[in-house]
């Protein structure tokens, strides 16, 4: 762990960091001055390994075959490290930045000067280029850090160029693929590469007020469940410094692997009494198209939903990545550090330690000092698995039928990554004692009534640190059951930062410590209420009837530390703006700490968690724990605790406490609109921006630079970024620019626009994405057809069919697909897979006249219905047979055929681990609080579908236009 070492080195590169960043942030804004580190003629002929590139998934055990030599990967990266210098330089400045008595106190970089003063050479990336295309592979794009070159090629120019071999890997009932061996470079770059990423398709997994309203006390059953009325109460945001303080000016910025319905967020909105606002959406660039996934649409949901209810005020960013198989939240994340894109970043993804490979963290964490030094806050998810966050296997299965890992490593004390990173402040679970979860509490809660009562809970309601283990593993795994526990210990990987000491309970050691604070994440006590479309949660019509379903019965409801993100996130938002820090905090974990050490301080602004732990408790039927039954992981107590941090907070106090900027620059608000959303080709679009000052007075100059799908060239004009002169607008305060582009290719395009900061104007930024011809054109048509046409199985084994979809007659748009059998009972227990989903179906867009393909897997292992998903990915999507009625909402009945359900059971209970108790919904005419999601609590396996020759039939119909539709068939040997 090389690079890590610098985490290490940071009191001693302090001194000479200070003096050097002193000088230098002023000489290193204007051209590039980077020395060259590339000295020799790049040639495959001498080669290095890339130790610590191989994915720890990556093994035999698990081999399924060779990945076929002209499978296209889309959006690959390669990394670059910063010289030795850099990296010394950088570590000094980021301390400088958060010293108070230094002169560069929060004198924040901005993408720009970040690139000047820290990327790699010109002429060096121009080399790297050269030798990628000599092997085949396309230039996508250049990051704006100048740190790292986005590039396409197939499976076999990836195994060329970096010796090795794509291989698929069945691990734990999902296909994923992967590189088989340590990657090798030339041995000309091998120093200066950090990691070559996204060549597999494992990714991180989800963790899953407002003016006075007093929780949902349900009219119907008394039951009590969150809503943002009740955590402004809980922590003390009605008595704010000022009444105005909900974030206005600021940007939150939330990371995710799906694409949303933004009717769900207005829903969400309007049930909780907020005014409705739609977030800004930023689909990543070299992603592929915007996507649905199962279970990440619901976590997106969540993030956007409760960060936007608690900085009610502030701009929220939605940032996600599409539908390329090899790209993940990561992905997100590293897009929104490179653009600055808010200076607030909400992360509710987690994998644990042990599935990180060397490149991994060394990458992610160079994007963490990037943001830092850029003036943003990261707030991550600590987990849902406790101690134990790689305790992720299932009953039934071994090590060698998928398990990533041996018992020994799931049943070891693990942290979760990016919670355990040095730039990131983690966000732990706490929860209500089970008697003070219900509505006959008159301490905590207003009764029950004739009404559903929003906002019902009266006062804080003291907390213990969140572990349902036990309650949860009353259920079987189809069911929600697992682990249901705030993650936190000891990172293996991460040197303790200095910042981290002071305070009581804080024990000796050498290594980061997580969780930083902690708030409410129980999803039984009490759970928290949201609104979402995601299949996944079976709930149809969620929020239809204020937080009810279409039927008027169902609440949508949730737990986990996805929660404590997000909702921490929008109380960092709040602080910001109430706090005059207009451009960012970067790093808070300092003054965390520092407020924390200080007695009084402590005991008026943060909550003091002082009983429970995170142990491991569910049980050796489940395969999380010892042999004993339990693991031990960490306690509660006084002061600080690796199970809630330094406690939750009383966000009134806190503000109160927290130093405030002693020169804040003027605030600036950055729109940009579109002649149109939805230009032809080659059709000129312009693009309308505007600053406005938050003084209203002094009127904002200078420029604003535009980058184009993130640096790729897809415009007419004289490249893929622009500046561009503000005018006056002739309104005091306010800026316009206008720019014209014609875009050259089919499909999303996103243009981001900054504000740069300057002496006296805060940085803001914008985003606006136009899709060219991705919009269902009403006319022309598609066809389907099968490869191979006869697919012939093992009995208890899966096979891969190929859909092609091709347009005809300038067919543009989605492409809804489902399927039947010729014997829907024989076939009762297949299981059928697949990468995307929209509204639960399968789905592809189709952009331009170039035909798609879409994969589906069939797999006659029943039991693979119940698999768990594997250790940092998320599973493949699933294929329900549900019909398509004409108003092209899904038919709440499945074919006639038993496993559509099933498979959305077992998928609950295997990958949103937010789920992992209530599942996603509550029957309000049950008894709330112990009411697990669906299917049933039996444990026996499944019978596997019936050996014979079958037909199935795929149906295609556009999302919009239901008469535009096609068929094709193939026959299905199961031997």
């Amino acid at each position: 762990m090389k690079t890590l070492l610098a985490l290490s080195r940071q009191r001693r590169l302090w001194v000479c960091g200070w003096i050097a960043a002193c000088t230098m942030v002023a000489s290193h804004l204007g051209a590039q001055s980077v020395a060259p580190r590339i000295t020799s003629e790049i040639t495959n002929s001498e080669q290095a390994t890339l130790q610590g590139s191989l994915h720890p998934l990556a093994q035999a055990r698990f081999d399924a075959g060779r990945v076929p030599a002209n499978t296209k990967l889309d959006g690959v990266s390669i990394y670059f490290s910063r010289s030795a210098e850099q990296e010394a330089d950088l570590q000094g400045l980021i301390a400088a930045q958060q010293d108070p008595a230094s002169p560069l106190y929060h004198q924040w970089l901005n993408p720009d000067q970040f690139a000047a003063r820290f990327s790699m050479a010109d002429s060096d990336l121009d080399k790297v280029k050269s030798w990628l295309e000599q092997q085949g592979f396309s230039v996508d794009s250049v990051a704006r850090s100048r740190n790292m070159i986005r590039f396409s090629g197939t499976s076999r120019q990836v195994e060329q160029a970096f010796s090795t071999e794509m291989h698929y890997y069945n691990v734990q009932g999902a296909r994923h693929f992967a590189p088989s061996t340590e990657l090798s470079v030339p041995a000309a770059i091998a120093p200066v590469v950090l990691g070559v990423r996204n060549l597999s398709d494992f990714r991180p997994r989800p963790m899953h007020i407002a003016p006075a309203h007093p929780d949902f006390t349900s009219s119907r059953t008394g039951a009590v469940h969150f809503e943002p009325g009740d955590i402004a109460v809980a922590y003390d945001m009605n008595h704010l410094p000022s009444s105005s303080s909900y974030g206005t000016g600021q940007s939150i910025a939330i990371m995710g692997q799906s694409a949303i319905l933004t009717t769900d967020i207005e829903n969400f909105q309007s049930a909780s009494g907020l005014s409705t606002k739609d977030p800004t959406l930023v689909l990543v660039p070299n992603t592929g198209s915007s996507m649905f996934y199962e279970g990440d649409e619901s976590e997106s949901d969540i993030d956007l939903e409760w960060s936007g209810a608690i900085a009610y005020d502030a701009k929220i960013i939605f940032v996600y990545v599409g539908s390329n198989f090899n790209t993940s939240v990561s992905d997100a994340v590293q897009y929104a550090v490179d653009e600055d894109i808010a200076p607030i970043i909400s992360i509710s993804y987690g994998t644990c330690e042990t599935d990180l490979n060397a490149s991994d963290i060394t990458t992610m964490e160079a994007w963490g000092a990037q943001a830092v030094s850029q003036g943003q806050t990261m707030v991550a998810s600590s987990g849902d698995s406790g101690s134990t966050a790689c305790a992720i296997g299932y009953a039934g299965y071994t090590t060698d039928s998928g398990v990533p890992f041996t018992t020994a490593m799931e049943q070891a004390l693990a942290v979760n990554y990016p919670a355990s990173s040095a730039y990131v402040t983690a966000a732990g679970g706490t929860e209500i004692i089970a008697t003070n979860s219900v509505s006959t509490n008159s301490t905590y809660w207003d009764a029950q009534s004739t009404s559903d009562i929003l906002t019902s809970a009266k006062v804080y309601i003291p907390e213990v640190a969140w572990n349902d283990d036990a309650l949860s593993g009353a259920y079987s795994p189809i069911n929600g059951g697992g682990l249901s526990s705030s993650g936190g210990g000891v990172s293996a990987l991460v040197t303790r930062p200095s910042w981290q000491a002071g305070v009581t309970g804080i024990p000796a050691g050498t290594m980061r410590l997580v969780p930083d604070i902690a708030l409410y994440s129980s999803p039984y006590y009490p759970g928290y209420l949201f609104c979402s479309s995601d299949p996944s949660n079976q709930v149809y019509g969620s929020c239809s009837n204020g937080f009810r379903d279409a039927d008027d019965i169902y609440l949508t409801v949730a737990g986990g530390t996805s929660f404590a993100a997000p909702i921490f996130a929008g109380m960092v938002a709040i602080i910001n703006q109430a706090k005059g820090y207009t451009g960012g905090q970067g790093l808070i974990n300092p003054t965390l700490y520092t407020l924390a050490s200080n007695s009084s301080t402590y005991a008026s602004a943060f909550h003091d968690v002082t009983s429970g732990n995170n142990d491991c408790t569910a049980g050796t039927n489940y395969e999380y724990c010892s042999s004993t039954g339990s693991t031990e992981g960490f306690s509660a107590g006084t002061g600080y605790d690796e199970v809630t941090g330094l406690g939750s907070v009383d966000l009134g106090n806190l503000i109160t406490a927290w130093p405030a900027n002693s020169a804040p620059l003027i605030g600036t608000t950055t729109t940009i609109s579109a002649s149109t959303l939805a230009p032809a080709l080659n059709a000129t679009d312009t693009f309308t921006i505007t600053v406005v000052a938050a003084s209203g007075i002094v009127t904002p100059s200078g420029n604003i630079t535009l980058t184009i799908d993130g640096g790729g060239t897809t415009y007419s004009n004289s490249g893929s970024t622009a500046t561009v002169a503000l005018s006056a607008s002739g309104t005091p305060g306010t800026a316009t620019a206008s720019f014209p582009i014609a875009f050259s290719t089919y499909g999303t395009h996103q243009i981001i626009v900054h504000y740069a900061s300057n002496s006296t104007f805060a940085l803001s930024t914008a985003a606006i994405q136009v899709v060219v011809g991705g919009i269902s054109s009403g006319t022309g048509s598609f066809t389907l057809a099968a490869s191979p046409s006869t697919l012939t199985v093992s009995q208890g084994s899966s096979g891969a069919e190929t859909i092609t979809i091709t347009p005809a007659g300038g067919y543009t748009g989605t492409v809804l697909m489902n399927y039947n059998t010729s014997n829907n009972t024989a076939l009762a227990n297949l299981c059928v897979f697949v990468r995307y989903l929209t509204n639960g179906y399968a789905s592809i867009q189709i952009v331009g006249t170039s035909a798609e393909q879409m994969t589906l897997t069939f797999d006659t292992n029943a039991s693979d219905c119940y698999a768990a998903a594997p250790a940092g990915s998320t599973p493949l999507r699933i294929l329900s047979g549900t019909k398509i009625s004409k108003n092209n909402a899904p038919n709440p009945a499945p074919l006639g055929v038993a496993f559509a359900g099933l498979l959305l059971a077992g998928f609950l209970g295997r990958h949103s681990r937010k789920f992992r108790t209530m599942a996603g919904v509550i029957v309000l005419l049950a008894v709330a609080l112990t009411v697990s999601s669906c299917g049933s609590n039996s444990t026996n396996s499944p019978p596997n579908p019936s050996s014979g020759s079958y037909t199935i039939t795929i149906t295609g119909m556009d999302s919009v236009t239901s008469t535009i539709t096609a068929q094709t068939s193939f026959n299905f040997v199961i031997q």
